[in-house]
């Protein structure tokens, strides 16, 4: 561990992360289920943007949305898993300033990208759903456009002004970054000087984000409950309407609940165990990305049909390079 030198003009330029510090050396023994969690977002979100690129009939708004959200998905759990496993394997914790907060600005700036896309799902389904006869006029390329300019805008500008704060603080206290990887608040924890503003930050993302999005997001979804119901007198397709929606909303709950808890844990003093407030960080980004292929993918009908239709075009592949030998 790195000693500062007295005095507050003094400040670290390199750090030391000691995420699951209470296990000791036995830390190396989570390598294995982040690992096989790291490999299941990778193999997950892979195959459902191969199944979205193969198949045609997939090339509409609500799975290129879909497609997004698992490149993001894997953007964000690459920006922390393998960096976080060779520290667990071998001790390789040390990382500078610059690459403290380059890995927390792509990290954040992830996902918020992801709270986009998913307001965005959530608002393409509200109107295929409420507004049907409005849906090629409203969904339409210009809109995509102003999706794009928006999430960009949004994301860069909160984030970039989150990291340059947390970069302008004085670090001459300890340098040990109680965490897996570079969480804004584990490193702002750490300065010297006043964080007020930087408290402040953190909550404007958490309005920006949380307040509104899943407002936006709830909204959406109880409107499409709403009409489901009203047109789907039958037991079995209002138990299916139900089921569809409250996964959804549960998942997207739990991703914006353990977003709030990390980030606010520090600014309202909440008294959260080291090594839980570690685990909730790192479940906040590998949740999300483990379950998305399986909600949005696996579970849907139109995903199976071109998983099939792969499946059966690589068959037939298969056979008729079998066969072609055999007729010659």
């Amino acid at each position: 561990m790195l000693q500062a030198p007295p005095g507050r003009n003094f400040s670290h330029s390199t750090f030391v992360f000691r995420g699951f510090h209470t296990l000791g050396r036995h830390r190396w023994l989570l390598a294995f289920p982040f690992s096989v969690l790291y490999l299941s977002v990778l193999l997950g979100n892979s195959l459902l943007i191969r199944i979205i690129y193969r198949v045609e009939s997939l090339h509409r708004p609500m799975y290129l949305l879909m497609c997004t959200l698992c490149v993001v998905d894997i953007l964000v759990v690459t920006a922390i898993i393998p960096n976080m496993l060779l520290g667990l394997l071998f001790n390789w914790d040390e990382i500078s300033l610059a690459g403290c907060l380059t890995q927390m600005f792509f990290t954040h700036f992830l996902s918020s990208v992801e709270s986009t896309v998913l307001l965005a799902m959530a608002l393409d389904r509200y109107v295929a759903i409420c507004l049907p006869l409005r849906y090629a006029e409203i969904i339409d390329s210009s809109m995509f456009l102003m999706l794009l300019v928006f999430t960009l805008v949004r994301s860069i500008s909160i984030m970039a002004a989150l990291v340059s704060l947390a970069g302008s603080l004085l670090f001459c206290g300890s340098n040990v970054i109680q965490h897996s990887y570079c969480d804004h608040m584990a490193l702002v924890s750490l300065a010297c000087d006043s964080t007020e503003k930087n408290s402040t930050a953190g909550l404007t993302v958490i309005i920006c984000f949380v307040g509104v999005d899943i407002s936006l997001i709830i909204f959406s979804y109880m409107n499409i409950l709403r009409v489901v119901l009203q047109a789907a007198p039958a037991s079995e397709d209002r138990w299916k309407a139900f089921h569809t929606c409250g996964t959804h909303l549960i998942v997207m709950m739990c991703f914006y609940l353990m977003g709030s808890v990390t980030f606010l844990s520090h600014n309202l003093n909440i008294p959260i165990p080291t090594d839980a407030n570690t685990f909730m960080g790192l479940l906040y980004i590998l949740f999300p990305a483990t379950v998305n292929p399986v909600i949005y993918g696996v579970r849907t009908k139109e995903i199976q049909n071109g998983l099939f239709q792969l499946y059966k075009l690589r068959v037939n592949k298969i056979m008729s390079i079998k066969v072609d030998p055999a007729e010659k």
